[in-house]
């Protein structure tokens, strides 16, 4: 018999935290997310975004043993008409059974009915930088830190419960080429030069920080149009760069600014991370952070995690600044591939800067919905 217990307690979330990787141990391609930034995101006291969330984390049993994970979330931001209505579901892991799926969707979906939700759409979660999407393509290759990694059968469960597609993301595998590209450095120099535009180095992270803080004010307008994206308030901002900024490499973040010091462009790429994690089990502790300081220095293969540009100087060459930049590195790093994150299949402008290189779309990953019933 299959039940569904809400997640309360400490001794609960530990389990809801850790199933996942109970469920994939003998996965080689599955990465887990770190423990310690789970139990940050769904505390209240340190989540800044329950401020306008609401979040139920379900479990599901079976003869005492736990078989299936869901969290339900719901955003309550002002002027978000689009949403308004639309509950979020994330964490999303079960054994392969269609009745355990089936009582872990029914239980979110009625959470969400409850509080006045018509309509429901996963995975995706707190913001844009949360992993979102489930994998339908790529089962058979490693996954990266920031993304979701999942057996072919979520798919075929939601499927058959009635969910459709409401988007897709692809992902690419790139080469990196043996040295940088003549034709993109030329397109850097002119849009420097007609634009007035200048790509920072820095010596510290505290250097950087306040261009840092700069840019993702920028990115909040650069991807306000793309599915599904809720804008970071200052105060998640402040968050992210408390989990993510201090694994990042500086000489893998490219900011562009104008001549008035105006950040018009951001990218980050993070040396791979994933067998660091995975070799760690997703623990800091004892061994996890060493793995992850050497993974930094020692690597061969980079993620891309994220590039913005602000909206007015789109087209204008600032991908190609950022773009150059980071094949020059990657080059002088002996750096092999780099991946890309998830993309939305329709982003023409995104997909348009991996013309002309050696490259392979080995991953998709998918956004279901469904009316609430």
């Amino acid at each position: 018999m299959i039940t569904i217990s809400e997640v309360t307690s400490r001794n609960d979330f530990h389990r809801f935290f850790s199933f996942p990787s109970v469920l994939y141990r003998k996965n080689p391609y599955y990465v887990p997310s770190l423990i310690y930034d789970e139990a940050w995101n769904f505390n209240p006291k340190k989540n800044p975004a329950y401020r306008h969330a609401e979040t139920a984390c379900f479990l599901a049993w079976e003869h005492k043993r736990v078989v299936g994970r869901i969290a339900a979330l719901i955003l309550r931001r002002e002027g978000d008409e689009k949403f308004s209505k639309t509950l979020r579901f994330n964490r999303f892991d079960m054994i392969d059974s269609l009745d355990v799926t089936r009582a872990l969707i029914d239980r979110a979906a009625e959470w969400g009915r409850q509080r006045g939700m018509e309509y429901m759409i996963g995975p995706i979660g707190f913001s844009d930088l949360d992993k979102q999407g489930l994998l339908v393509e790529g089962f058979d290759q490693p996954g990266m830190f920031i993304t979701l990694y999942n057996h072919p059968y979520y798919a075929e469960h939601l499927e058959a419960l009635g969910f459709v597609k409401e988007v897709d993301w692809v992902e690419y595998k790139i080469k990196v080429p043996d040295t940088a590209d003549p034709r993109i450095a030329r397109i850097c120099e002119m849009a420097q030069h007609r634009y007035k535009l200048r790509l920072l180095s820095f010596r510290s992270k505290r250097q950087a920080l306040p261009y840092v803080r700069k840019a993702f004010a920028m990115y909040n307008r650069s991807y306000a149009n793309l599915y599904g994206f809720i804008p970071l308030t200052d105060d998640q901002v402040e968050m992210a760069i408390r989990q993510f900024f201090y694994l990042v490499n500086l000489e893998y973040v490219s900011i562009v600014v104008t001549d008035d010091d105006d950040v018009v462009g951001l990218g980050i790429m993070v040396p791979s991370l994933s067998h660091a994690v995975r070799k760690s089990k997703g623990r800091l502790f004892p061994l996890g952070w060493l793995r992850i300081m050497r993974a930094l220095k020692e690597h061969t293969l980079l993620d891309m995690y994220l590039i913005a540009v602000q909206p007015e100087y789109q087209g204008r060459g600032v991908n190609a600044i950022i773009l150059n930049d980071g094949i020059t590195k990657a080059v002088a790093h002996g750096v092999i591939y780099a991946e890309t994150g998830p993309e939305l299949e329709d982003n023409r402008n995104v997909q348009s800067q991996w013309k002309g290189f050696e490259k392979v779309q080995h991953k998709r990953r998918r956004c279901y919905g469904r009316p609430i019933a």
